[in-house]
Formats: structure tokens, C-alpha cells, sequence
């Protein structure tokens, strides 16, 4: 499926911003890859920009680097206002496999070191899932602003139309995917920065 949105056009440089943590970190593609539960192949293709792994891939690829999306595109300052303007936000493109429908993360506002929100808008494609549980710190809540999809919190299932916002202890294990015939759009709020 390709994306139909010019404005979601994704990071180019996550693979090489992991690379360079990694690095950074002293850890061997093949080590990482052990600690995140993923294949060396996959982990090397997602360095090269080659593949976009699954939300819960990346993930774990983050938390075996002690590391988040978020700190790995933190920008210097933070004083004063901050902002993207509309066409500008970037994303980030995560999928399960190569050939199936993406998920674009759209970042709302730069991160800096010390930030305690992070907000974004999850664009599914549809049939898109985010590709498995997923637990860390912190809180969640969400608002669906076209579409629908299937929220999966702790093992309950809970559908979603557009207009319905929810909460959860981002603890619980969550999934989520697109039960809507075409793109899905929500709203996704988290403390602490996690993604």
C-alpha cells in the first residue's frame, strides 16, 4: 500500500540515527539484534534503510539500546515555542513486513532532553496493525479523528470509531490495528516520552 499523504513523507535517517546509537553503545549488529528479539538480517536492512520494522520491533530495538524514538531525534534547545508547521511534521514509517500497509507516526512538536509529553497522530493504512504487544512506562490516551480500528488493552478488545478517545497504563501490554476499509488517523498521547 502506498502512502497518499505527501505530508507523511517518512524520516529518512532513523537507521542510521539507530546506527549510530548502537555504535555508540559499543554493541555488534548481531549482539543488538539478540538483545531485541529480532534477526541480524532485519535489524541490518532497518540500518539501511531497507526495511521499516513493526511499531513493536522498533520498540524493542529502542529499549535494547536503552534508548527511545524520541531521544534519538531530540534537538537542542527547548526554550520558548516550539512548533512544526502544518506539511513539515515529521514521521516515522513502521510495518510489519515490506509488501503489507504501513503505519506513519506523525511528531506534533520537537522533543529536547527532559521533555514529559509526546504527542503524534498514528495514520493506519488500512488493514495496517502495530504488529504486536507493547509495554513500557508511562500513559496513554488517544483520540480517533477518522476511521476505525481495534485497540487490544491487556487482552480486552475494544473497538474504536472515529470521535472515541481512550486511556490506558501503558504497562498493560497493547496492540492496536485498522478495522476501517481505509486510512485510520489518531491522535496518541504518551508520558513520559517513550516512543
Amino acid at each position: 500500500m502506498a502512502n497518499d499523504n505527501p505530508d507523511l513523507s517518512p524520516i529518512r535517517d532513523l537507521g542510521a540515527r539507530l546506527r549510530a546509537e548502537r555504535l555508540k553503545k559499543g554493541l555488534t549488529l548481531k549482539s543488538l539484534a539478540e538483545a531485541a528479539g529480532c534477526s541480524l538480517s532485519m535489524l541490518s536492512k532497518v540500518e539501511n534503510d531497507q526495511a521499516s520494522p513493526s511499531l513493536k520491533t522498533l520498540h524493542q530495538i529502542t529499549a535494547a539500546l536503552d534508548t527511545s524514538i524520541v531521544r534519538l531525534f531530540a534537538e537542542a534547545g527547548g526554550e520558548g515555542v516550539s512548533l512544526y508547521r502544518s506539511g513539515e511534521r515529521p514521521s516515522v514509517m513502521v510495518r510489519r513486513k515490506n509488501d503489507q500497509p504501513a503505519i506513519f507516526i506523525e511528531r506534533l512538536s520537537p522533543t529536547y532532553p527532559g521533555t514529559m509529553l509526546d504527542a503524534n497522530i498514528h495514520t493506519l493504512e488500512p488493514g495496517a496493525d502495530s504488529g504486536g504487544d507493547i509495554q513500557h512506562e508511562g500513559e496513554e490516551i488517544g483520540y480517533v479523528l477518522e476511521g476505525a480500528a481495534e485497540l487490544c488493552v491487556n487482552g480486552e478488545v475494544v473497538p474504536l470509531v472515529q470521535g472515541d478517545s481512550f486511556y490506558f497504563s501503558s504497562e498493560l501490554p497493547h496492540h492496536y490495528r485498522n478495522t476501517f476499509d481505509g486510512t485510520t488517523r489518531i491522535l496518541w498521547v504518551n508520558t513520559p516520552p517513550t516512543f
